[in-house]
């Protein structure tokens, strides 16, 4: 990873993280929490479409495929085909977001990291560095993942969490000002960490640090970074040293 080498450490106050590819495995993901959600869709919707969370979640699917009359079967088809299609919808994220966060409850289900991955968000987070997430998961998907990792509950270490309804679209660079602005931490002190080139460069463009997470057998392993600095493990990454003051 000579790039990264290269550009040596990095001296920022945070650390915002992607999920998929990044801290986790994509296989997860799409083989084991896909299935899991939908398998429930058509329970959820019928069983719980009065509550406001997924009721607001239905009228963004009827809105988003301009049928406002949709019933819950039309309804669970379309989520069906946005999960073959691996669209990053918010309503779809949130829907598998609550039935991830109830499966991870019952211990149905337990997140996936890297074995680099917790071993340094543990040092960054004693070294003073704020940690945050950003990912298409919803925010309900996200703590309930970090809560129930294969080493126990990691939101200790986690200092906000971000998708695409409260920050935007991954690849748009408004939405890593969104971030910036929620976290009270200046784009320049930050540093966005993703294995897909588009988000790498839309957080450059908002004036953040980025690095690129190039792990075999993900599905953006051979992708082109261009200059963005890489590395393969979190282990590569180096950052500045804390003042003690």
């Amino acid at each position: 990873m000579s790039e990264l080498h290269r550009t040596g450490a990095h001296d920022v106050d945070a650390v915002v993280l992607d999920i998929e590819g990044t801290t986790s495995a994509t296989g997860f993901v799409v083989d084991v929490l896909y299935p899991y959600a939908r398998e429930r869709f058509g329970e959820l919707l019928a069983a719980r479409g009065e509550e406001p969370e997924v009721a607001r979640a239905v009228a963004q699917v009827r809105e988003e495929i301009g049928e406002p009359g949709a019933d819950a079967a039309r309804v669970e088809k379309v989520l069906g085909e946005w999960v073959d299609a691996d669209r990053k919808a918010t309503p779809l994220k949130t829907l598998q977001g609550i039935l991830w966060a109830e499966g991870f409850a019952r211990g149905d289900l337990v997140s996936h990291f890297y074995p680099d991955v917790i071993p340094v968000l543990r040092r960054w987070h004693a070294d003073g560095v704020r940690l945050f997430v950003y990912s298409s998961g919803s925010v309900a998907a996200q703590r309930a993942w970090f809560a129930h990792s294969p080493e126990g509950d990691l939101l200790g270490l986690v200092s906000g969490l971000h998708d695409t309804e409260n920050a935007g679209p991954k690849q748009d660079a408004d939405s890593y000002r969104t971030i910036a602005a929620s976290t009270g931490v200046a784009p320049g002190r930050l540093l966005f960490l993703s294995d897909r080139p588009g988000e790498l460069d839309a957080a450059r463009a908002a004036g953040l640090g980025a690095v690129g997470v190039r792990r075999a057998g993900e599905p953006y392993a051979d992708a082109d970074f261009g200059d963005h600095p890489q590395a393969s493990a979190f282990s590569e990454i180096t950052l500045a040293a804390r003042s003690s003051s």
